[in-house]
């Protein structure tokens, strides 16, 4: 901890001060990218560093980004040696990535006549093809090496110019070059908009102010967590959960956490989960260690900045190896999207024996990932779309849960109707509130989504999701919610044709996709029908 004094006035002015700089990059991000799984979604997340690569502040964007993305930074720092107007961008898992589709930026920022960068501003966003087996890059694969392009720790732009070549080698390995192009460029527009900001905020305050100010804020971060936490009653906690399977025939595939509170810290022990997976299910200690201080993050019940300090009570141990720390060349397109949320599941579900008043029932529990590929008639230009489908929330224990939301890992939002049919061959044959799926109780689970979409050419479809076996747990007596169906209507056949939650199919124009996402867990025994 820093003994140096801190204003708490001056340390509210600038927590939002660093908190605006991320926001105000991810509105350049939002705003000058060109795939609709970006602009319209919003599946993006923006974060500012310290000069040694701390987390400082992080905007309202994706859990599931935040909490990993400072190993992405740790990657750049280690592996290039970062000169002013250098900006690395990486993807790998295993070099500081999560899953190949999402493609981070990082740049340190410098001031004037200093040699090393006083902060590092970074984003990251999920690209809606890196290439691969199947359009979207997001497959039923065995190996990385099916998955897309891997991009270790390197510069894509060099003092300032953009290294042209390494783009290109980039863009020739995927299916729509001028959208990932865009994208990027636009993440490159983003970290310049943090540096500006940055350099701004020294220029008004002065660099030790801004340095002081950045160690308050992650030491106030650390002592609320640390009183979050001791206000947990102190032992030993278990849970388990699973996942369905892998997409090969292999499951379920259990997650085991044993929580150990001890006074202001929080061992948390994932020894007993399964080894890693044949399929694409993997998740790297990266997703770990974010879904991890997610559910710390969110059990402290007072305003917190997210950043390096939310992390430094917490004792994450995740077995090498095995499904929540798995190694190359593990295939790990879904550890980032569903592996994840059961992760969110197990630790939630342990914490919940602790404080049972304050958890609620488990969501829906898989982002139902849908990615579609082909040949626009249109344009006769390849299209690849890519999106997670919300369900429903967990009810809590004072209230129902609520419908139709992303929830826990996933923040983003829906690709609107409008946007989906201008941007893709497609027609939007329902989409609706899954009436009945959440879990009965004195407070009932909230309600998945119905997503039909027919597909106006000959295309791939893949489907990675999973709770379509094993539903989301009730609590306190609540009953589960409903498991999801996937199911799709080929334009020869009359009746719908039941896919399994790990699925990658070719269908013919005509064909339409039926998605219904599970419901939430309910809570508490259903004796007071006028609740919930």
């Amino acid at each position: 901890m820093t003994e140096k004094a801190w204003d708490p006035v001056t340390l509210e002015v600038f927590r939002n001060l660093f908190y605006s700089v991320a926001e105000e990059m991810g509105v350049t991000l939002c705003r000058t990218s060109f795939s609709p799984n970006i602009k319209e979604r919003r599946d993006y997340s923006c974060a500012i560093f310290d000069g040694e690569g701390r987390m400082v502040a992080q905007g309202d964007h994706m859990p599931v980004h935040l909490g990993s993305m400072p190993k992405s930074v740790e990657a750049a720092m280690e592996n290039v040696e970062l000169a002013p107007g250098d900006v690395v961008f990486v993807n790998d898992p295993f070099a500081g990535g999560t899953h190949l589709p999402d493609i981070t930026m990082v740049e340190g920022v410098f001031l004037e006549d200093e040699k090393k960068p006083a902060f590092y501003v970074a984003n990251r966003a999920h690209h809606s093809d890196v290439g691969g087996m199947t359009p979207g890059s997001m497959p039923l694969a065995n190996s990385i090496f099916q998955e897309g392009i891997r991009i270790p720790p390197v510069r894509l732009l060099r003092a300032g110019t953009l290294d042209r070549e390494i783009l290109d080698l980039v863009l020739a390995n995927v299916r729509t070059p001028v959208e990932r192009e865009g994208d990027l460029t636009a993440q490159i527009a983003s970290n310049r908009t943090g540096a500006r900001r940055l350099i701004g905020l020294v220029e008004r305050y002065g660099r030790q102010t801004i340095d002081d100010y950045m160690r308050h804020l992650q030491d106030y971060a650390e002592r609320m967590t640390r009183e979050a936490i001791r206000r947990i009653p102190d032992g030993e906690y278990r849970f388990e959960d699973v996942m369905d399977d892998d997409g090969f025939g292999n499951g379920p595939l259990p997650i085991n956490v044993t929580l150990t509170i001890d006074d202001d810290t929080a061992r948390v022990d994932f020894t007993g989960t399964c080894a890693q997976a044949a399929g694409s299910v993997n998740a790297n200690y990266a997703i770990t260690l974010s879904a991890t201080m997610y559910c710390f993050r969110v059990i402290v019940p007072f305003s917190l900045p997210s950043n390096w300090g939310t992390i430094q009570p917490l004792e994450i141990i995740a077995p090498e190896g095995s499904l929540v720390n798995a190694q190359e060349p593990a295939a790990m397109a879904g550890g980032n999207v569903e592996t994840s949320q059961r992760i969110v599941d197990v630790v939630l579900g342990a914490l919940a024996q602790a404080i049972p008043d304050r958890i609620p029932a488990a969501s829906y529990g898989t982002m139902s990932n849908l990615t579609i590929g082909g040949i626009d008639p249109r344009s006769g230009e390849h299209f690849a779309y890519y999106e997670t489908i919300a369900g429903g929330m967990g009810a809590r224990p004072s209230a129902a849960g609520l419908d139709a939301t992303h929830c826990h890992m996933t923040n983003s939002l829906n690709t609107p109707i409008e946007a989906l049919e201008h941007a893709y061959p497609y027609r939007m044959r329902r989409y609706a509130v899954r009436r009945g799926s959440g879990g009965a109780g004195e407070y009932r689970g909230g309600d998945g989504i119905e997503r039909v979409i027919e597909i106006l050419t000959d295309a791939r479809v893949t489907i990675l999701s999973d709770r379509r076996v094993h539903s989301p747990y009730g609590l306190a007596g609540g009953e589960p919610g409903a498991p999801g169906v996937n199911t799709v209507l080929l334009p020869s056949s009359d009746e719908h044709t039941l896919l399994g939650g790990k699925e990658s199919i070719d269908v013919k124009s005509g064909s339409v996709v039926q998605i219904h996402t599970p419901g939430g867990g309910g809570f508490g025994l259903q004796e007071d029908l006028n609740k919930g």
